[in-house]
């Protein structure tokens, strides 16, 4: 059998007592816990390597900074992640906001009641879709008596 050093005996026993801290640690627990937050992460951290590569392809990193608008976009994507990363890991949960779905229904509604009301809207939209109507004149070929 395998003789362990003393070596290996002590780096078991420390990592040993790493994974029990870490077990107790509540930052570590949310992280283990909360997928929302492990997504934040890693989507934080892939953005980063893509923003290195980008700045790494050669050109000055300031220029590449002012220059590059992916480089850019990469670099507030992943303060981005990492601002929710940090308010989840405190506890903060921030509520997501739908303002565009809360702006496109009250135009829905509004558009159906305007079309409700208005007969003149509801000209307009049907000569929108389908095209205008042909005015028809009947003109009568018999004279009346």
């Amino acid at each position: 059998m395998a003789t362990r050093t003393k070596a290996a005996t002590t780096t078991a026993k420390k990592a040993g007592k790493a994974a029990s801290e870490a077990r107790s640690n509540p930052y570590v627990q949310r992280f283990i816990e909360d997928p929302e937050l492990r997504d934040n992460v890693r989507e934080a951290f892939d953005a980063i390597k893509h923003a290195y590569k980008r700045v790494s392809n050669g050109k000055p990193p300031a220029k590449a900074l002012v220059e590059d608008k992916k480089l850019q976009r990469d670099l507030r994507t992943a303060a981005q992640s990492l601002r929710e990363a940090s308010e989840q890991i405190r506890g903060k949960r921030r509520r997501k906001r739908h303002r565009g779905r809360r702006i496109l229904m009250l135009l829905i509604i509004g558009a159906g009641v305007a079309l409700a009301v208005s007969e003149d809207a509801r000209k307009a939209v049907l000569d929108r879709l389908f095209g205008a109507e042909e005015e028809f004149e009947y003109a009568s070929s018999t004279t009346p008596s």
